[in-house]
């Protein structure tokens, strides 16, 4: 499981790093929110771990923030802050769990496994994301409640990029995510996928960001005429 540890006190955030990992966990550790979420843009991420006193923007903006952008991930946060009324706003900004400082580590990696279980099963059902709405299990598409008819690579593009909404790939991760890894990718493929994409959804399905690569357009989201 790939973690995302976000906590700036350094002794606290070095004893959570380490006893996460030797409780199975691939730990990455971020000091403050805006490099917390350079790393949700650009590396893929289980579940995130969040403090809540951050220095800069504080914890609680930041995952008002992320959701907005669309981060799906579980987020649990872990944080000093015990008043109700702090976990009240904690889960209505987008928490999926809170727990107080101090707590055990096995029961924050227990949480944490949990966390990803139903976010698992959550992903198999359906991504919806406003307009654009994906069964991962039918691998049907809908938009603007009507039904899109998709190519198999058509759908698994979509489905990429819908699974990790704000996030930029380049050309050679959509590619690797398109092909089997014995098959080579066709150069000209994902620019056809794209337009088709496009041109059966919406102009605005997929943005392109020069230079970078590709991440879903701002059509996805939002509610429907």
């Amino acid at each position: 499981m790939r973690v995302l540890l976000v906590e700036d006190d350094a002794l606290l955030g070095a004893g959570l790093e380490r006893g996460l990992e030797a409780l199975g966990m691939n730990v990455a550790w971020a000091r403050e929110a805006a490099s917390a979420f350079r790393l949700l843009q650009s590396e893929p991420f289980d579940a995130v771990v969040l403090d809540l006193g951050l220095p800069q923007e504080d914890g609680m903006h930041a995952l008002r923030r992320w959701r907005a952008e669309g981060l799906v991930l579980p987020v649990l946060i872990l944080t000093a802050r015990d008043a109700l009324s702090e976990r009240i706003a904690g889960l209505d900004e987008g928490a999926d769990d809170y727990v107080v400082k101090p707590a055990p580590l096995e029961e924050i990696a227990a949480r944490l496994r949990a966390l990803v279980r139903r976010g698992e099963g959550r992903a198999r059902s359906f991504i919806d994301l406003g307009r654009l709405r994906l069964d991962t299990a039918g691998h049907a598409v809908w938009f603007d409640g009507a039904p899109v008819e998709l190519s198999a690579m058509e759908y698994r593009l979509l489905e990429r990029l819908a699974r990790n909404p704000g996030r930029v790939f380049t050309k050679i991760q959509l590619e690797q995510a398109l092909y089997e890894a014995e098959e080579a990718p066709d150069s000209n493929v994902l620019q056809v996928l794209i337009h088709h994409l496009r041109r059966k959804i919406d102009p605005a399905i997929i943005d392109t960001i020069r230079g970078l690569g590709y991440r879903l357009g701002p059509a996805a989201q939002g509610a429907a005429p």
